[in-house]
């Protein structure tokens, strides 16, 4: 099945790259919810699909934007977040429309400290020894105190949309230097390409919540530790339930 399809789906399992009946998530922590696929956004298309709380029920970390990329949403601890181009964290209550967005209840299944001096570009290597794998989907937390981090946010935009590539060179960049920060997000492998984001994607906030966004880069200092959740699959919706 085209992965573009997948949007006009409601309740349906991306797995290896594959779509099954979603019956057996509502049992299981571990699966992802996300609203709309990475493909979407890249076709491009920025309309709201379903509004956040329609897929993040019993979740408590994600990531995600909202209808026409008004701002970057961050989810950790149950509590959401929209960053606008200020840079300030504002919590939300989830109501808001979503054209992407991806949470899961998470549980870590693997730990480990990160080397000082590991940049963002690094991370992935470090997530996929620690998942096993560089196959499938991976719930990634990452804590501790950064020698360095940028996060960034876009403004909203207005159809007929521009392509994302060019999107992002109109971002506000948020240089923040050195930060004790958590960011979140999901490492997508290979077999989902154009489920998620392609690679590892997160999203962070500052320990205080003064500041967040999309992550653009960081330098671990020497307290940073990632933590990992090997995950069942991604259930996929498109439509508001």
């Amino acid at each position: 099945m085209n992965r573009r399809l997948v949007v006009a789906l409601v309740s349906c399992v991306a797995v290896g790259g594959s779509l099954a009946p979603a019956a057996s998530a509502a049992t299981d922590d571990a699966w992802v919810h996300q609203i709309g696929t990475y493909d979407y956004l890249t076709s491009p298309d920025y309309d709201g699909l379903a509004s956040i709380h329609s897929a993040s029920k019993g979740t408590t970390q994600g990531l995600g934007t909202f209808d026409r990329l008004d701002g970057e949403m961050v989810m950790v601890g149950g509590q959401m977040f929209r960053v606008g181009t200020d840079g300030t964290p504002v919590r939300i209550d989830g109501s808001q429309s979503t054209p992407f967005f991806e949470a899961v209840r998470f549980a870590p299944t693997d730990a480990g400290p990160v080397a000082p001096g590991t940049t963002c570009a690094n991370l992935l290597s470090a997530v996929n020894a620690l998942v096993g794998s560089d196959q499938g989907i991976a719930a990634v937390r990452v804590r501790g105190t950064f020698s360095d981090i940028t996060f960034r946010s876009v403004p909203a935009q207005t159809a007929p949309y521009l392509p994302l590539a060019q999107v992002v060179t109109t971002q506000t960049l948020f240089p923040l230097g050195r930060q004790r920060a958590v960011l979140v997000g999901f490492r997508t492998g290979p077999d989902l390409a154009g489920t998620g984001a392609p690679g590892l994607h997160l999203h962070g906030l500052t320990v205080d919540r003064k500041a967040g966004g999309h992550v653009i880069s960081c330098v671990a200092g020497s307290d940073v530790q990632v933590s990992v959740q090997r995950t069942s699959g991604i259930v996929v919706q498109g439509a508001a339930q």
